[in-house]
């Protein structure tokens, strides 16, 4: 029989089983998923995570026919990064702030849009973005986590509330970002926030009543008192100092998990330590559990099997909440059931998911923290680079990380791992002094470069950008190895779909959307979307016909701190759909042309250098490194005459408020204010005598910085 012939057959198949699928999903059939072949419905497309869809009707012979069937506007610019649930011909979907779609997935109209109201001031919290990954279902019952800190639950079908609870302190600054999980009759939901100083925990609601049913602190809490559970006894002793549990130690579950219903077992990614520097952190040393590990938990009752630390005595934001993949490999000859994950730190693991035992784990892209992974102690081997105490170091990965949270994906028939992944590089140091600033500010506990010999990262900007590259692997995780790459032209990217018609789909940074070969990675079919794309792809079946759809609209951790030249941002954010035959077109966006202003500016060296290291700390995270924005959020190089009249009173007391700019003055000083304001009016007027520059002047000076660039990263 022809290839055609076999995907004809399997279709056939397919379309005769899908009528035959529940209209309200329970426990028995989300474990069961894969068979689902129609509708995905959890977040991973299975409790495996593996992001594989069986649906062979769109394959290489006829992809040149994929077109856009519909696009729903969201009514958001910020970042969209949420994976779609479908169940029986419902999609949903997420925004910024946490709002939530029900489409009709084969027209795209709108069925019920639920807005949480979650208060604007609130997103000074989230250190990467306003965004959200996504719901869960089960029964007739919707599930979503909210920026401020709820989980809500709502009636699928109308979008009503059925009960809300508040999982968090809200005197901290925690926020909600990842998709829940349900696993029998509990939700489960994590949190954000060591940036600003919590300390991180996972916990489990019924999901009838929004009862907590039970919490696992990640990290230890005070010292003198008892802990909550054994592992955090355990965990007491990897500590040292007073700070970590003053500030709350970090180690947030922000996004991954993974479920295993045979062994019952929970799988949760921790993340950074709060304050990232472990002189300060910690200063007696230790390996400060259970901060950066993957952690194995009983899904019924919380409590702790395993842990493997990816990273010891976590230093870097290198976070372990990156996504992770259950499936059964063929090592040496035996047949493993494995837990992979691609954490920021740079290397693959491969697990054993029974016991947490360590399989194998390569680098996936060029590192310099660490030279290699021992297998007989599980630890990474430190370079003499790894330890910023006493000099700054320019380290690989940079805090973005090797991969970040866009999701991976597992081909069960090519054996390969397809991974966004990132090179970047970045500047770690440690302050001769630290002062904790308690709430919704930066605590990282490096000095900004301050303590930086020759030009900071700042002044390399342009430089940097050519040394910060984004590419999909496909990755042997067998062989542990690198089969093929795609270089993209961002480093941010979007991520991850494979299917069983032996295609990877796959949007970027530039606002492209493409399919390619799982085998080989030729590229086989590409649409422009017109926005960048961040978001991971989904595929599902309504009768008889396969969708792919995918949220577009850039922003994320690097969409803002991160202009990137080539990156398209700032349009609608939208749910997109495609399947074959369709002829739609997106709606035309026109997008003016920025036009900056001369400022009249006196400032001495001293003021702006001031004024540089307090807009890092405090304005960067959401305006963007060297002032430099893609529309996501205000650009401050273009403030109106009137705004730079009330300049002050914004910064310092929150006029703004009600928008999301809260105020400063806890932290910052009116000399302080006026420093970071004399900072942006440099950067604008740097932007404006760029614009007055020939083209061929532009032109040449990018050629020039791109030749410099690569010169550089072969170097570094």
């Amino acid at each position: 029989m022809t290839v055609r012939g076999v995907l004809s057959l399997r279709w056939l198949l397919i379309f005769f089983y899908i009528p035959w699928v529940s209209a309200n999903p329970d426990f028995q059939e989300l474990v069961e998923a894969d068979s689902d072949v129609g509708n995905w419905l959890t977040h991973g497309r299975t409790y495996s995570e593996t992001r594989q869809s069986p649906l062979v009707q769109i394959n290489p012979s006829n992809i040149d026919n994929l077109g856009l069937a519909w696009s729903f506007d969201t009514g958001t610019k910020r970042g969209l990064e949420a994976s779609p649930i479908v169940v029986d011909g419902v999609i949903y979907s997420t925004a910024a702030w946490s709002t939530v779609f029900a489409n009709d997935a084969v027209t795209g109209e709108l069925l019920w849009r639920f807005d949480p109201k979650v208060p604007r001031q609130w997103g000074a919290n989230a250190c990467c973005d306003v965004v959200n990954r996504g719901v869960a279902v089960l029964n007739d019952h919707l599930f979503v986590g909210t920026i401020d800190g709820r989980l809500v639950a709502l009636n699928r079908f109308s979008g009503d509330v059925v009960w809300e609870t508040l999982t968090i302190d809200k005197s901290k600054p925690y926020t909600i970002t990842g998709a829940p999980r349900v696993i029998k009759d509990l939700v489960m939901i994590g949190n954000g926030g060591a940036e600003y100083g919590v300390r991180g925990y996972i916990s489990a609601y019924h999901v009838d009543t929004g009862k907590l049913s039970w919490r696992f602190y990640t990290v230890p809490g005070d010292p003198d008192l008892p802990q909550e559970s054994s592992a955090m006894e355990m965990a007491r002793k990897t500590w040292t100092g007073d700070l970590y549990w003053q500030v709350g130690g970090g180690g947030t579950v922000w996004d991954s998990m993974a479920y295993d219903p045979d062994l019952d077992l929970l799988y949760i990614g921790t993340g950074n330590g709060s304050p990232w520097n472990r002189h300060i952190r910690s200063p007696g040393g230790g390996d400060n559990l259970f901060l950066s590990s993957i952690v194995a938990l009983k899904a019924s009752s919380g409590e702790y099997v395993w842990h493997y630390q990816t990273t010891p005595a976590e230093t870097w934001d290198y976070t372990a909440t990156q996504h992770m993949v259950l499936a059964d490999l063929l090592i040496e000859g035996e047949l493993r059931q494995v837990l992979m994950q691609a954490p920021k730190n740079g290397f693959f693991y491969v697990l054993d998911r029974r016991t947490g035992e360590l399989i194998s784990a390569q680098n996936y892209v060029p590192i310099s923290w660490a030279s290699h992974v021992d297998l007989l102690t599980g630890r990474p081997v430190e370079t003499a680079i790894a330890d910023h105490v006493n000099d700054s170091q320019w380290t690989r990965p940079a805090p973005f990380g090797g991969h970040n949270w866009q999701p991976m994906a597992f081909n069960s028939s090519t054996g390969l791992m397809y991974i966004p992944a990132m090179e970047n590089l970045s500047v770690y140091n440690t302050p001769e002094t630290f002062k904790f600033n308690k709430g919704s500010h930066w605590n990282t506990a490096q000095d900004d470069e301050a303590n930086l010999e020759g030009p900071s990262a700042e002044q390399m900007l342009p430089l940097m950008k050519r040394l910060l590259t984004g590419m999909t692997i496909a990755w042997d995780p067998v062989k542990q190895r690198e089969i093929w790459r795609v270089q993209h032209n961002t480093m941010w990217n979007g991520g991850l779909l494979t299917t069983a018609a032996n295609l990877v789909f796959q949007g970027t940074g530039e606002g492209r959307f493409s399919a390619y070969d799982a085998t080989t990675g030729r590229r086989l079919w590409e649409t422009d979307v017109g926005n960048g794309i961040i978001a991971p792809p989904i595929s599902y079946a309504v009768n008889g016909e396969q969708y792919v759809a995918v949220m577009a609209g850039w922003g994320g951790a690097v969409g803002l701190v991160l202009a990137e030249d080539d990156a398209k941002a700032g349009g609608p954010g939208r749910l997109l759909v495609y399947k074959l035959g369709s002829k739609a077109k997106l709606p035309q966006v026109l997008q003016k042309e920025p036009v900056f202003r001369r400022r009249q500016m006196a400032a001495s060296d001293l003021q702006l250098e001031n004024g540089m290291l307090l807009y890092n700390q405090h304005c960067m995270r959401c305006h963007g490194m060297g002032v430099a924005n893609k529309g996501l959020t205000s650009d401050l190089r273009m403030m109106s005459d009137d705004t730079h009249r009330l300049f002050k009173p914004i910064v310092l007391e929150g006029l703004y408020r009600s928008v999301g700019m809260i105020g400063f003055a806890d932290v910052l000083s009116e000399s302080d204010v006026s420093d970071i304001h004399q900072y942006i009016n440099a950067a604008a007027n740097s932007q404006w005598q760029q614009q007055q520059q020939p083209a061929w002047l532009i032109s040449f000076k990018q050629w020039f910085l791109d030749k410099v660039g690569l010169i550089l990263a072969l170097v570094l």
